[in-house]
């Protein structure tokens, strides 16, 4: 059976701007139905024009780029609570791939209806895009952290970036976190070849920082892991609309 939206697990997380009653009954609206797909499916194909907007419900994912020699660059990763499918809606095609990691859980909405967000709720168009400002961003910021920090400075940011995000989604606890990724997929968002994060790696867990291992993440110094990504000890994550 399909959630309905008032009972949505992810409304209780406080990372999640709260949602009036109208909004409510509109996503109902919006929604057509709800996804389950295993580890490896491929949600969006870069260049396909699909039908269908996604919201992420259960499960992790991520997002790549196939190159011309065949290799793909991931450029983020996917967690519950995560839009997937704007650029189709909005460009008429993919610019890049989502493929599941783990089983995931999705919400289906029609793309169809998406130009109703702009003329008839335009709170939800600006959540939308107040969605897409922040992907700008933090896109960005991963281009900035690729320019100028060293290799284990870059992993010391993603690990934190990727715990709180975890935490307040309640998907880590006690410095503890499951992160099924591969260490290919984590080189190619850092910008960093397999072997030198390897290294990189073994210089964090020998460190007593962070130990990445048989798919979970532990923080084991999480100011000193702070401090190497350089970033802020008590940099609480800013809430953000839930679509």
């Amino acid at each position: 059976m399909a959630i309905a939206c008032v009972q949505c697990p992810l409304r209780n997380r406080k990372i999640f701007d709260p949602l009036t009653e109208s909004e409510v009954r509109f996503m109902q609206r919006f929604k057509t139905g709800e996804l389950e797909v295993e580890a490896g499916a491929v949600l969006m194909m870069e260049g396909a024009n699909a039908p269908h907007l996604y919201t992420a419900l259960e499960g992790l994912g991520l997002r790549y780029k196939t190159l011309e020699s065949g290799e793909r660059q991931v450029i983020n990763f996917v967690m519950p609570g995560d839009f997937i499918g704007l650029q189709a809606g909005v460009m008429n095609e993919m610019q890049h791939s989502v493929e599941a990691t783990t089983s995931m859980k999705l919400c289906v909405f029609n793309r169809n209806a998406l130009w109703s967000l702009f003329a008839d709720h335009p709170g939800r168009a600006y959540d939308l895009t107040w969605s897409a400002a922040v992907e700008e961003h933090l896109l960005g910021e991963t281009l900035a952290a690729i320019g100028h920090l060293n290799g284990i400075e870059r992993v010391a940011r993603a690990f934190i970036r990727l715990y709180d995000r975890g935490e307040s989604l309640g998907l880590a606890s006690r410095f503890e976190m499951a992160l099924p990724y591969k260490q290919q997929d984590l080189a190619d968002a850092l910008g960093l070849s397999l072997v030198h994060t390897n290294k990189t790696l073994k210089k964090l867990r020998d460190a007593g920082m962070a130990d990445w291992q048989r798919g979970k993440l532990t923080i084991l110094d999480y100011p000193g892991l702070c401090e190497i990504g350089r970033l802020e000890v008590d940099g609480a994550l800013p809430t953000r609309p839930l679509l």
